[in-house]
């Protein structure tokens, strides 16, 4: 039961995080723009007047789907995660322009999240400070998809996804803390430790490099996954296996001479990737390393 209250709750959340994606980037756009005509002539009041009324047209919260082509409002048949794509086949109900793949895979992708991160979590799930972390996890994946999508996308981590993911990740680390820790003391000292890795060596890489290696973005990426391992020996395998994944994907563009070492790739997908394998699979990980060096 509790797995098919995942899959659906994922599908729904992965069409928020859809949602989210281009209501934000909509958003960005539009204060571009804005930018650009304050620049060309002195705002009236009626130019004011209309652009407030259209203020909520891209809402997180309040903001109606529609179609990125035609702008028409979707119905409720239209919005139904993964079934509504296939049943129109990936095309728009309205104008008849092809639907992105990305919405069914980023709503797949969350439930698979959920649902992988319910199986596979590392404690048994039978005390009340193991699913206020749990819990905490699956809201904090949501922010963390969203960014993750934004990332491939324009190569950008916007901040009105990363704070929110960080105080709910934030804030489900102290609540464990304060109510659940056995040492509450030790587990703070532990936070802050994953956290000045985890932030701290981006925040460096950025400083040494005039933000040419990552943006600060990165930066603010860190301290959310570093708050949600809460283990300084977590983040640095984190940030091992990220490295690790990105210079995978980079190889066959460096080899071909499709890509050259002053390329761009965006850091934030695979650091996401990397935080929630160690999230699940962290201390399996420190474990069969210590073994190898015989510690």
């Amino acid at each position: 039961m509790i797995v098919v209250f995942l899959v659906l709750a994922g599908l729904g959340l992965g069409s928020f995080v859809n949602a989210v994606v281009w209501r934000i980037r909509q958003q960005a756009l539009k204060a571009q723009s804005s930018k650009l005509k304050a620049k060309q002539r002195q705002t009236n009041s009626a130019f004011s007047f209309k652009r407030s009324a259209k203020s909520n047209e891209f809402s997180i919260l309040t903001g109606r789907s529609q179609c990125v082509h035609c702008g028409h409002k979707l119905a409720a048949q239209d919005l139904v995660p993964v079934l509504s794509w296939l049943w129109l086949r990936g095309r728009c109900r309205y104008c008849k322009k092809p639907i992105s793949w990305q919405y069914p895979a980023v709503e797949l992708a969350t439930a698979l999240v959920f649902v992988g991160s319910y199986l596979f979590w590392p404690s048994d799930l039978q005390y009340a400070g193991d699913w206020l972390l749990f819990i905490a996890w699956l809201v904090s994946s949501v922010g963390l998809m969203a960014l993750l999508v934004y990332d491939l996308r324009w190569m950008l981590l916007p901040n009105r996804i990363l704070y929110p993911t960080f105080y709910i990740t934030l804030a489900g680390q102290l609540g464990y803390i304060a109510f659940f820790a056995a040492n509450p003391a030790n587990s703070f000292k532990l936070l802050a430790l994953s956290l000045l890795i985890s932030s701290g060596v981006f925040w460096l890489m950025f400083q040494v490099s005039r933000g040419q290696w990552i943006g600060f973005g990165d930066v603010r990426l860190g301290l959310i996954t570093g708050t949600l391992l809460a283990d300084p020996a977590k983040s640095a395998v984190m940030i091992f296996i990220a490295s690790l994944l990105g210079s995978i994907v980079a190889l066959p563009g460096l080899i071909t001479g499709k890509k050259n070492l002053s390329s761009k790739l965006p850091y934030g997908p695979f650091l996401i990737i990397a935080a929630a394998i160690v999230l699940i699979l962290g201390t399996p990980i420190i474990d069969w390393y210590k073994n190898l060096l015989g510690l």
